[in-house]
């Protein structure tokens, strides 16, 4: 019986290995994704031709049409695998939030600053991609036109910080649960990190404002 037992977790341990490095796979796709992506839209503020000539480019490859589903597919995956360790249950959040508050540790709170972004990212990501995905081409003036609606500069305004908190996050988290960042290097990775959302934090504000006075 206790050989039997201990298969069960042992399959059930690599079962869940298997899942936390597809896991992580999937989440340093979409955060080099989400650099490029944001790059790339960033180029409105150089000029809008530039931009409209690169959406051109992967629309006449297909790239958009093919790639944009794959995304927002990987998108799905990663929120489903990273779900199984997030509480959904009140009592479960209650908890959490305690813990975090005793425990008093930066690096608690930065899963629970993830887990929190992920939730808004489920639901203001999905609209975001639909409301592009099914209207294409992608041209700088129908993404101005979309963001001097008051309301999809509220969405936006929100989906930004949200997107970029958990993508510098994650990709902290991803360096020092796999390895790569030791004890010695977090307090480096994490000035590191803090750049990085510093400045695509600028560029995606900066950004916006581009798309706001876009005549």
């Amino acid at each position: 019986m206790t050989k039997a037992n201990t298969t069960i977790v042992a399959g059930a341990s690599r079962v869940d290995a298997g899942l936390d490095w597809l896991q992580m796979l999937t989440g340093a796709g979409l955060i080099l994704f989400m650099w490029c992506h944001m790059l790339l839209v960033s180029s409105v503020v150089i000029s809008p031709k530039i931009m409209n000539a690169i959406a051109h480019f992967f629309e006449a490859t297909y790239m958009a049409q093919v790639g944009g589903p794959l995304i927002f597919l990987t998108f799905l995956v990663h929120f489903f695998l990273a779900a199984r360790k997030i509480p959904f249950r009140v009592e479960n959040q209650n908890t959490i939030w305690k813990h975090a508050k005793m425990l008093k540790h930066r690096d608690t709170w930065l899963w629970v600053v993830q887990a929190v972004t992920a939730m808004i990212i489920l639901i203001l990501g999905a609209i975001h991609m639909w409301v592009v995905l099914t209207d294409l081409p992608i041209t700088a003036a129908k993404s101005a036109a979309r963001m001097q609606q008051f309301w999809w500069f509220i969405f936006y305004m929100i989906l930004l910080p949200c997107v970029e908190l958990h993508v510098s996050v994650g990709f902290y988290r991803i360096g020092v649960k796999w390895g790569f960042v030791k004890a010695e290097g977090r307090k480096g990775f994490k000035k590191f990190e803090m750049t990085l959302f510093t400045i695509f934090m600028v560029i995606g504000v900066i950004t916006l404002i581009r798309f706001v006075t876009l005549g």
